[in-house]
């Protein structure tokens, strides 16, 4: 079956909803989702969106660009990062407009809270700038865009899983997608054609990210030819849930919770003592893993499961349930725990994802030679770059919606003058044959290639790493890659096959796993979210560079960029 649109969307998170929102302004528009909208992953993002509004402290968006620029340790695009904080400002007061509920101040205005690394007067002290809908930030902005969304008669096909990029050269001209409802293949003609498929957080074994952030975009971008961004830097969120990694939200730490160790002792104290425990995230993982590492975690045996104490029960039960209500719910839950009486118990969890798929400003994709017509990302699945080598807390909300949005507007206006490119004949063709091949025989089972990829990856590309480690990581993943040739699926079906889904989702992990591990082994220093035990000071001379890492024939190929320093000269990060 072939499809027709002007513009097609794939993911329906923030950044995907809100570049639907502005291209079907002039454009055909479709939104292709694995996920029904409003379940997307975006809704799990629980603290807030940052901005430099000043309600709550005198703010200023060079501060808020600043943060972003030494939060990400000086690897960021400077000029974009100028941008994220410029626009974020309107961006936020447009999402008010469009119905969003923000939490309140007395006064009425938008309310904003503490969150880590962001500071007023580039570093002097911490500032309220992060604007929060209490712990429901992330779902709030996807309600409100799917409702503008509906409004402006944008066309969802959901439950629908792209399998490949369809190029021209370098002009894009469609999509190959997987209907899960029927086993079907579809193709996408499209004049535009923007990936928003969020993270790949699922190559490890504890994580944040919900079970279908599998890489999508990022993987069948990089199929395509194109090679993907800082693939190095995987952030690592200093509190999730002990041996679960759902988040809790450093909203809790900006209400004024504080991690303890075994000892009782407010640790953050010897590692970031301006901070504390609002010091980047890449740092506050690193004090917990380095605390746990020297016997003082809650179990005291330098166990990798060990965990510590994030304590908001002096903040008051009002406090804790009219500011973080979710949190206090899935502590209840999950740990039996209730937050207003005892410290939640929490470890680091694999979270975000600073590299992906090379984009400019206006979201269209392009490496250092080559920008793609017609070809777009944005969110966490794209890479700008202004999360550098350690997102701060916020700016993800912040991505989605500043460069979701510009993107969506450059697309409005390229399709007015754009024709729809050629696609080959037989388009699709290629994966209805690999799919009739993964149900024609017996097979093995995709789980045990699934779990060993998760803990390889947990245990030598994780918080700290070495050569030896991610040398061993990397061998892993090659044998799984190798392993992965033989899995079939059990179930035979057609309608609602999640096996299938499940493979082609293990494919694209696979893949992305294989370039994180052989950038992360490539890159001989330490910076943000990537830190070496071999390695352990930022390398400036050799490294204030972008990595650009593609596969072919089963190698990763490796390039650099240049990174924009024009505004502020790299220096050592203190907090």
């Amino acid at each position: 079956m072939i499809h027709e649109f002007d513009a097609v969307i794939v993911g329906a998170g923030g950044a995907g909803l809100y570049a639907a929102l502005e291209a079907s302004k002039t454009a055909k528009t479709a939104v292709v989702s694995k996920l029904y909208p409003t379940r997307s992953h975006t809704g799990a993002a629980q603290g807030g969106i940052g901005a430099a509004l000043g309600n709550v402290d005198e703010d200023n968006p060079k501060w808020h660009a600043f943060d972003t620029i030494k939060g990400g340790d000086y690897l960021v695009d400077q000029q974009a990062a100028k941008i994220l904080a410029e626009e974020a400002v309107q961006a936020v007061y447009d999402l008010e407009n469009r119905g969003l509920p923000f939490s309140r101040t007395p006064e009425g205005r938008i309310d904003q809270r503490r969150f880590g690394g962001h500071t007023r007067n580039f570093g002097e002290a911490p500032v309220h700038r992060s604007c929060y809908a209490a712990d429901r930030t992330g779902n709030m902005i996807l309600q409100t865009l799917y409702q503008q969304c509906i409004k402006n008669q944008v066309h969802f096909f959901d439950e629908f899983q792209v399998l490949e990029l369809l190029l021209e050269g370098t002009r894009v001209g469609g999509l190959v997608v997987f209907e899960l409802a029927t086993g079907e293949v579809h193709v996408f003609k499209a004049k535009a054609v923007l990936f928003a498929t969020g993270g790949f957080g699922r190559m490890y074994r504890i994580t944040s990210n919900a079970h279908a952030n599998t890489g999508d975009g990022p993987a069948v971008v990089m199929r395509a030819g194109i090679p993907l961004e800082d693939m190095e830097f995987f952030q690592f969120h200093p509190t999730g849930i002990k041996d679960m990694g759902i988040l809790i939200t450093e909203g809790v730490r900006g209400e004024g919770g504080i991690l303890l160790n075994r000892d009782g002792e407010r640790f953050m104290e010897r590692y970031a003592p301006t901070l504390l425990d609002l010091a980047p995230r890449d740092m506050v993982s690193r004090a917990i893993m380095t605390e746990i590492q020297e016997g003082r975690g809650m179990r005291g045996d330098r166990r990798i499961d060990d965990y510590v104490m994030l304590d908001a029960s002096h903040l008051g039960r009002e406090v804790v349930e009219r500011k973080i209500p979710d949190i206090a719910d899935f502590c209840k839950t999950y740990l039996a725990v209730d937050p207003a009486e005892k410290p939640m118990p929490v470890q680091p969890t694999a979270h975000y994802a600073m590299g992906g798929i090379p984009t400019d400003v206006d979201g269209r994709v392009t490496t250092a030679e080559t920008v793609y017509e017609g070809l777009y990302a944005a969110g966490e699945c794209a890479c700008v770059s202004v999360h550098g080598a350690n997102r701060l807390g916020t700016n993800s909300l912040v991505d989605l919606v500043v460069f979701g949005r510009r993107a969506g507007r450059h697309i409005a206006e390229y399709v007015t003058g754009a024709g729809q490119s050629r696609i080959p004949s037989d388009a699709g063709e290629q994966m209805r044959r690999r799919i009739a091949d993964l149900k024609r025989e017996d097979g093995a089972h995709p789980g045990p290639v699934y779990e060993r990829m998760q803990s390889t990856m947990m245990e030598n590309v994780g918080v700290y790493r070495d050569h030896e480690r991610m040398t061993r990581g990397l061998a892993d993943i090659r044998e799984l890659r190798e392993a992965f040739k033989e899995v079939r699926v059990q179930d035979k079906q057609s309608r609602f096959n999640s096996e299938v889904l499940g493979i082609l989702e293990l494919e694209n992990l696979l893949d992305l796993s294989l370039v994180t591990a052989a950038s992360a082994l490539n890159r001989t220093e330490s910076r943000g979210a990537h830190s070496r035990v071999d390695y352990t000071e930022r390398d400036d001379d050799r490294w204030l560079k972008h990595t650009l890492a593609q596969v072919e024939d089963g190698e990763v190929h490796i390039a650099y960029k240049s990174v924009d320093t024009s505004i502020w000269e790299p220096k050592p990060r203190t907090y």
